[in-house]
């Protein structure tokens, strides 16, 4: 089998620290070269593509640059998700390598972390990348995400300064009350992309039990990779609440034929939470 995508933490640690994402619990750690290289060997065979992300920010691991070029030499197509506050011209370089297929720029955490900023600089920065990709990289897919829409005003205020720059930019109109139950994107120029959507609870294993039928995409398009090596069934999975195996200890062919993995994935098939953390979560509701 092949998943859409492998999600592969090369860092847990984040530059940043967003009211919609809570803090990593767990020991931080960052991948090394050895370690780099190993996974993505494993995982090869087993994605698409490879998304360095789950928690943490990428562009902040001192290797990211190295990183993509090893994952360049393995022939693996990459998608970065980034807060884009790091982009300096080291990591802009790594970003257009030819494989990079995707960067999703998480807009909504610069508004978040700096509400009285002015964040012109910081959408200069990232428009002038896209400029830069038109032209040395036209095949990269670009998301701009803001995935704040709520009815908060101070979230309106600021997601408008960028609405208006874009249109601007793009010579578009965007359409202020799109309702991101039946409408996520909005393509700007080429394969450049708008996309939104609500706030969303992440999973708490100390949560009251909410349901125990339902499905998830985890298992089934995607699994995710810990800075450590510990697999996991989802990419919402921060703290490892449903921890499959390691792959520094048992190779992702094994983990993927375990009970555990397997028990989960027929569960999901057959419209069944078989994990107890899985019943806790609100963001699967959503594939009802």
């Amino acid at each position: 089998m092949k998943f859409q995508k492998i999600y592969l933490e090369i860092s847990n640690v984040c530059n940043l620290q967003c009211t919609f994402c809570p803090p990593v619990e767990r020991q931080k750690a960052a991948m090394d070269v050895e370690h780099i290289k190993n996974y993505l060997a494993q995982a090869k065979s087993y994605a698409e593509r490879i998304c360095f992300h789950v928690m943490g920010e990428p562009l902040g691991h001192s290797s990211f640059p190295e990183f993509v070029k090893i994952a360049e030499e393995m022939g693996i197509p990459l998608e970065i998700t980034t807060n884009g506050t790091l982009l300096n011209e080291r990591n802009q370089v790594a970003l257009l390598n030819k494989t990079v297929v995707q960067v999703n720029f998480s807009v909504q955490s610069f508004f978040d972390n700096f509400p009285q900023a002015d964040s012109s600089n910081y959408i200069d920065r990232l428009l002038y990348f896209t400029s830069k990709a038109k032209q040395e990289h036209d095949n990269l897919y670009i998301n701009f995400r803001l995935w704040n829409l709520s009815n908060d005003q101070q979230d309106s205020i600021q997601n408008e300064q960028f609405l208006r720059r874009l249109e601007e930019f793009f010579t578009v109109k965007i359409n202020r009350n799109v309702d991101p139950a039946f409408q996520k994107s909005k393509r700007l120029q080429g394969r450049i992309y708008l996309h939104f959507d609500s706030r969303f609870d992440w999973p708490d294993a100390t949560a009251k039990h909410i349901r125990t039928k339902g499905t998830c995409y985890g298992t089934r398009t995607h699994i995710a990779v810990h800075a450590n090596g510990t697999v996991v069934p989802c990419c919402l999975d921060k703290e490892a609440n449903i921890p499959l195996g390691n792959l520094n200890h048992t190779n992702l062919e094994e983990i993927l034929a375990s009970d555990r993995y397997l028990n989960m994935k027929k569960g999901f098939e057959e419209g069944i939470l078989a994990e107890d953390f899985c019943q806790k979560c609100s963001f699967a509701m959503r594939f009802d």
